[in-house]
């Protein structure tokens, strides 16, 4: 099992990093066929419902590149959550098929993760009608969690899903928020102006304008100190607690705003404030910079050992996961401050020409980096192309060189001086790559050795 495991990675890697031969075209997507099966768990498809599941058969020979292998088990629910999983279905397919098997780790931080926590925030909330609680006692939590583990491998998810986007059944529960009965909610909130503020929420200006975070924020303060007596000070715990009290509030009050929306309409909200989160931040772990150092640290350096260098300690960072426009362009502000902290004080990224979509997943040898959009979006399933997702392998956006930039913040105001920004939408105008007849040997490869495997 694990050296299928070891399989399993290694073709999913070759298809990323091996020279796909894409075309570039005027597509809307960028598909990227994924034919990946292991002997004990067939990865499903999204669009197959786990009760009319087939049976698995295991393919004697190459498969048809324009028809993945599609099997899924039937989930095995506890029959002790409440959660009302048919009204929810669309979004838990969407769920599966953003946080594919094999996919997951490197769509972990702006796809996978954030949809995952959207459809937990959606199906508590949806529960609360009944309930009339927004939070989850620990027996209920772990079974529900469990059942929501279960239907989403049923359909194509990672089994690791809940370690990789650190989730446990505490994400369903009571917090330090004192208030999760929707009645008093209701009661202690202007919930018709918080309804307003987010009903109509345009992903393109929300995080600049923040008119329903700024009603979240405002709703959850309310919330954090209706019963209990934490006041302003100076005091370091206090102030510690203050926030974490505001923070459990916002999860109560995006759990009751989700139950005020059908759970289509609530996803589409939450996505879009995830979004405002996660382009704030770089999401990569930067190793040592010591051998950039050690080459680029001076003027006089040597050119070529210094671009080398660099090139090497970008393939590492190109190895963790795709990134958004917009968090490249946070990660390459950092990393270039930390290179001028270092003393390193010609501008290396212009000598080794590195642009903001070197800092994420690479799909192809030429093209290199795939800078996904900085808007809310999913990965795509279609019965005769494959796992596709948007992705702009257009944009060659110098990374910039400066200590100014300082994050989301700075694209908000139209005075900055800022580098020339990939447009949040323009994947998916135009500039797509659509990547087609790729990896046909290495299926057959694959699948010969995984028949050797057995």
């Amino acid at each position: 099992m694990e050296s299928q495991n070891l399989l399993l990675q290694f073709s999913l890697l070759l298809l990323f990093f091996s020279g796909f031969h894409g075309s570039l075209c005027t597509q809307d997507s960028d598909i990227l066929d994924s034919y990946i099966l292991s002997k004990s768990n067939y990865d499903a498809s999204p669009n197959i419902s786990p009760s009319i599941a087939p049976e698995a058969m295991l393919p004697l020979q190459a498969p048809s590149p324009l028809m993945p292998f599609t099997h899924t088990g039937v989930p095995k629910l506890s029959g002790h959550c409440a959660f009302n999983f048919s009204a929810a279905d669309s979004i838990l397919r969407t769920t599966a098929t953003d946080c594919w098997s094999s996919l997951a780790p490197y769509f972990a931080n702006v796809v996978c993760c954030p949809q995952f926590d959207a459809s937990l925030v959606v199906l508590v909330g949806q529960a609360s009608s009944q309930s009339q609680s927004l939070a989850l006692n620990v027996t209920h939590a772990t079974h529900c969690l469990s059942d929501v583990e279960q239907i989403l491998e049923s359909q194509g998810a990672s089994e690791k899903l809940l370690e990789i986007c650190s989730v446990d059944p505490s994400n369903l529960m009571e917090s330090s928020c004192p208030v999760m009965d929707v009645n008093e909610i209701e009661t202690s909130l202007n919930t018709s102006s918080l309804v307003a503020a987010c009903e109509n929420i345009d992903p393109t200006i929300e995080c600049c304008n923040q008119v329903c975070q700024n009603a979240i924020s405002a709703a959850a303060e309310v919330l954090a100190f209706r019963h209990k007596n934490v006041t302003t000070s100076s005091d370091a715990p206090v102030l510690s607690e203050k926030s974490t009290l505001i923070s459990d509030c916002k999860s109560i009050v995006l759990r009751w705003l989700s139950s005020k929306f059908d759970p289509s309409s609530a996803n589409r909200i939450i996505r879009v404030l995830s979004s405002c989160d996660i382009n704030k931040s770089c999401p990569l772990v930067f190793p040592d910079i010591k051998s950039i150092s050690r080459e680029c640290g001076e003027i006089t350096s040597n050119q070529t050992s210094c671009c080398n260098t660099m090139n090497s300690y970008l393939s590492r960072l190109q190895q963790q996961s795709f990134v958004t426009n917009l968090q490249a362009l946070n990660c390459a502000t950092f990393l270039g401050k930390k290179l001028q902290e270092a003393n390193i004080t010609s501008n290396i990224f212009d000598l080794c020409h590195v642009n903001l979509k070197d800092f994420s997943l690479q799909v192809d040898e030429k093209e290199s980096g795939c800078l996904l959009p900085s808007l809310p979006t999913d990965l795509t399933y279609d019965q005769t192309s494959g796992i596709g997702f948007i992705c702009d392998l257009n944009d060659n956006v110098a990374a910039p060189w400066s200590l100014a930039y300082s994050g989301a913040a700075s694209t908000c105001n139209n005075t900055a001086v800022l580098p020339e920004l990939p447009k949040a939408t323009s994947s998916q105008l135009s500039k797509g790559a659509y990547i087609k007849d790729t990896v046909y040997a290495l299926l057959f490869a694959s699948s010969m050795v995984i028949q050797m495997l057995i």
